[in-house]
């Protein structure tokens, strides 16, 4: 188990790395003027740190690097309950050195800019100083309730389950091993852009907390208003309905056909 724990480790740590990287480009903009980063760049962003985590770490651990899929997969797939808390523990310390990484690279902007908040979702995730030479972009955020939020993350952690089954069940279309990290990418890439808006989509317990607690850690303020238990009891939730909807809806069905 040693070296899964050590994978699982590594891979959020990959995902972090580049997610909040994207967050932080984005809010930074280092290269070019803020007009040219936007919420499409922030989510192809996540999709691709999501692809190259589970291509780096898959063949190890299975690429869990979310305890909401941990949660789901010990539910209905046979994953060891053993395992549970250490994978937990490994992904949420993999997110914070992740956070760190990103604090290396983006450390003097984010100094500059007030240590604003690239490092978890909800409320307070505006970068109200951080775009130089600019101002903030009009956003929605805050707009939306504590509720809403939970309804969003937990569908959107639904859906990504949805999709993370869908490309590894051989009885369905049958997406090849190779291409299972691109497809899984895809399904963050489409949650992000038709269900990112309300919460942020953290859709990963540890993608937000260990970040979250970094981000403290650094000086950024108002990370603990409350809306921090959103983005850890939402995806539980919304893993455990994805995939015992995806066995009720599809599996179900599969084996009726495969038994014809």
């Amino acid at each position: 188990m040693l070296a899964e724990i050590i994978a699982e480790v590594f891979g959020t740590f990959i995902l972090i790395l580049l997610g909040d990287g994207v967050v932080a480009n984005v809010g930074l903009a280092p290269r070019t003027a803020p007009s040219t980063y936007n919420w499409p760049t922030i989510t192809f962003g996540w999709a691709f740190a999501v692809v190259v985590a589970v291509y780096v770490v898959g063949g190890v651990s299975g690429a869990h690097i979310n305890p909401a899929v941990t949660f789901a997969l010990a539910l209905k797939r046979k994953f060891p309950w053993a395992k549970v808390v250490p994978f937990w523990v490994a992904q949420v310390v993999g997110a914070f050195i992740g956070a760190l990484g990103v604090y290396l690279c983006y450390g003097e902007g984010l100094r500059a800019a007030g240590m604003p908040n690239v490092w978890c979702t909800g409320p307070g995730s505006i970068f109200s100083q951080a775009f130089f030479g600019s101002s903030a972009p009009a956003t929605a955020v805050g707009s939306y309730s504590l509720a809403a939020c939970m309804i969003t993350e937990i569908l959107g952690t639904a859906v990504l389950l949805w999709g993370i089954l869908g490309v590894g069940d051989a009885k369905n279309i049958g997406v090849g091993a190779s291409l299972g990290g691109l497809m899984v990418g895809f399904t963050v890439l489409a949650v992000g852009l038709c269900l990112g808006g309300p919460s942020g989509y953290a859709i990963n317990p540890a993608r937000d907390f260990g970040p979250r607690l970094f981000g403290t850690l650094v000086g950024t303020t108002g990370l603990w208003n409350g809306y921090f238990v959103v983005p850890i009891i939402g995806p539980m939730i919304g893993a455990a309905i994805g995939i015992f909807t995806y066995d009720w809806f599809v599996t179900s069905g599969l084996n009726k056909k495969a038994a014809a």
